[in-house]
């Protein structure tokens, strides 16, 4: 089972994040709390998103082979500062491939996406959803996962003009009703809004007066951190903090975002 983390707030070294905390993301790689769902450790890839200035093009570093092994990555890290960052590390479902393209965050432009999960019965399960994608999504595909078509999903309706909250819960909705047994949690930003969605695994959030937070695991001990129940999607923004828990209704029906 992978492990992400979302961050909104005020601009902070990403290394603090991903690195530095008693329980962070490089820890929780090899050390998780709570791999309900199977696995271990997350060895098979790590990659991390993050916006240089609000409003830029988010940036992304991505690699194979466990983070805990890539000492570029703290390097440039440690010199970069952000108020917006995604990341992840990868424990991949047997059969998938084990490239670089494979890695989350995915991108597209403002956007950046992460899958923690898998889709049962790949891809059988899945084919009728696929072919209502457009062709060129399908031949573009970063890599034959089932991540990346859920980010194709998620990219395509986003494109059409669908609120991200809408479109998370949509997507997790429709792939659970036609491949149950799924593990759906997600996790969008654009730099300004941050969302994420609990279908079997766990999602934490932690909100200051000056952040939001979203992780599969609290990264330290602060009480401020709280579990989001399972089938919820929450939406969270900062300054001024934010967050929005609601049930993942039959087809994502939601409420008004």
């Amino acid at each position: 089972m992978c492990r992400h983390l979302g961050y909104l707030g005020t601009a902070v070294p990403v290394a603090s994040l991903v690195h530095d905390q008693p329980h962070s993301l490089v820890h929780q790689s090899y050390a998780p709390a709570d791999m309900r769902g199977g696995g271990s450790v997350n060895v098979d890839g790590f990659g991390v998103g993050w916006y240089p200035t609000p409003g830029s093009a988010a940036v992304r570093y991505r690699r194979t082979g466990p983070i805990w092994s890539d000492a570029n990555l703290e390097a440039v890290t440690r010199v970069s500062t952000s108020g917006a960052v995604l990341a992840a590390v990868r424990n991949a479902t047997v059969g998938m491939p084990l490239v670089e393209t494979a890695c989350a965050p995915f991108t597209d432009g403002q956007w950046l996406f992460s899958h923690n999960g898998r889709i049962a019965d790949w891809p059988d399960s899945v084919a009728d959803l696929a072919k209502a994608l457009p062709v060129t999504e399908l031949l573009t595909l970063d890599a034959p996962t089932d991540s990346a078509l859920l980010w194709a999903l998620v990219r395509t309706r986003l494109a059409a003009g669908g609120h991200p909250t809408a479109v998370l819960a949509g997507v997790v909705s429709e792939v659970a009703a036609t491949a149950p047994g799924s593990r759906l949690n997600l996790l969008l930003t654009n730099g300004t809004v941050l969302v994420g969605t609990t279908w079997t695994h766990a999602l934490w959030v932690r909100s200051t007066p000056d952040s939001v937070a979203l992780a599969s695991e609290p990264w330290d001990t602060d009480e401020r951190w709280r579990e989001i129940p399972d089938g919820s999607v929450v939406t969270v923004a900062a300054q001024p903090s934010t967050v929005d828990i609601r049930p993942i209704g039959p087809r994502g029906r939601t409420g008004n975002p």
